[in-house]
């Protein structure tokens, strides 16, 4: 039986992490959500946010869940300002529902997190997940410029404006996105968005060991080259650059890319038109969609091609397996890894071991229960977390939302 914000008890069908929320709740408005965190403060529960549910298997494994919230139904793009190049949408919607409302203007939201189908404007700001475009056009707390957000204690408020140039202030929206929703739920958001490309360009480079990758990305960044893309991938190792402009310019940027590859060794390959979706969705899919731990790594610049090889290695010598793409030139690695949860969590602690504080972070986004049972899903994050905790303790004294599910375990 449902109430008015949707509330209900919970099901098996409603569990996360095998764990079945006592109560789910669907607020379809601002003032719903307002309403139903109001009362989980005042029966002092604890609230779990869910938009699609592509990331719940992510952090910490839960022991209980009494309120599981879910934003499906704020699902409006609010405004489209198309002559401003920014929208308002609610944090239930879909990045696929965006993009194709804003490709009616041919503009767009320009994130490319994967399962755009399922993934919510809220999901992708909490976790501030990006794709291969992050790139050229950043990740989501670069193209924020405004949000509205309900405290644990129901208040509402709101940060940013509705155009890019905002007055000072405290950035709140920047300072949620990539909370994991520890800090507050957000209701809506406020972006800058991009024009559609007028013609794109896919080129593989196949390349012989991972000193060439690196050497490449440099080389092909430094002749002024301006790929929205620039992916690394192994089985076989490989660059993925992606072009996106006018069709003169991605036709000759694309050609000099496979010029360039044959001055390094590499094999080039262009991808026809007709090729491109179908290559970038396996390209995804190999990683994210497959079984397996999946951990998110971010090297240096200059120890990308050492850390590929200390990979290599390190998986070899513990018999495990894995499937890894990146973006090259930002040398933010996503890895599959398989093969027993003792061995892995083992890979973990030995990397983050080799990545001094400062010089690079290893975190396990995806895994069984075992393997969060053996290692801390975030590593060490330093200085840093004193801030993160009051940052927590002002927002949340409480810990109502997402309790442990926050960077640190906050």
């Amino acid at each position: 039986m449902h109430d008015a914000e949707g509330r209900r008890a919970g099901g098996a069908a409603d569990a996360v992490d095998g764990v079945v929320p006592r109560w789910v709740a669907e607020p379809a408005s601002q003032e719903g959500v307002a309403r139903t965190l109001t009362q989980a403060a005042a029966d002092g529960h604890s609230v779990l946010v869910q938009g699609g549910g592509t990331k719940l298997g992510w952090g910490p494994r839960l022991e209980t869940i009494d309120v599981l919230l879910r934003t499906g139904r704020l699902n409006e793009v609010v405004a489209h300002r198309h002559g401003d190049l920014t929208a308002t949408m609610q944090a239930g919607t879909t990045l696929a529902a965006t993009n194709e409302r804003l490709g009616q203007y041919r503009q767009w939201l320009a994130l490319d997190p994967p399962d755009s189908t399922r993934a919510t404007v809220g999901g992708i700001l909490a976790t501030n997940d990006a794709g291969p475009r992050r790139h050229r056009h950043g990740a989501p707390r670069d193209l924020i410029i405004g949000m509205t957000l309900v405290r644990a204690d129901g208040v509402t408020a709101q940060s940013g404006g509705i155009v890019v140039k905002n007055v000072a202030g405290y950035d709140v929206a920047r300072l949620l996105t990539g909370s994991f929703g520890s800090l507050g739920v957000i209701v809506d958001a406020t972006f800058k968005l991009a024009p559609l490309a007028d013609a794109s360009r896919t080129v593989v480079v196949e390349l012989s060991d991972a000193p060439l990758v690196a050497a490449y990305a440099t080389d092909l960044l430094s002749r002024g080259s301006t790929p929205a893309a620039i992916e690394l991938a192994t089985d076989p190792l490989r660059v993925i650059l992606k072009f996106e402009s006018l069709e003169s310019v991605t036709a000759g940027q694309a050609e000099e890319a496979m010029a360039l590859a044959t001055s390094h060794g590499g094999v080039g390959q262009l991808l026809d038109a007709d090729a491109q979706d179908q290559f970038w969705t396996g390209h995804e899919r190999r990683v994210f969609a497959e079984e397996g731990t999946l951990l998110k790594a971010v090297v240096m610049p200059a120890d990308l091609a050492s850390s590929l090889s200390w990979l290599d290695e390190a998986a070899a010598s513990r018999g495990l397996s894995y499937v890894l793409t990146g973006q090259a030139a930002l040398s933010v690695l996503h890895l599959r890894l398989m093969g027993p949860a003792e061995q892995q969590a083992a890979l973990v602690s030995a990397w983050r071991e080799r990545l001094t504080l400062g010089r690079g972070s290893v975190v396990v986004r995806r895994a069984s229960a075992e393997l969060k049972a053996l290692t801390d899903v975030w590593g060490p994050l330093g200085d840093t977390f004193e801030v993160m905790r009051e940052v927590k303790r002002r927002f949340d004294p409480r810990a109502t939302l997402n309790p442990g599910r926050g960077p640190g375990g906050l």
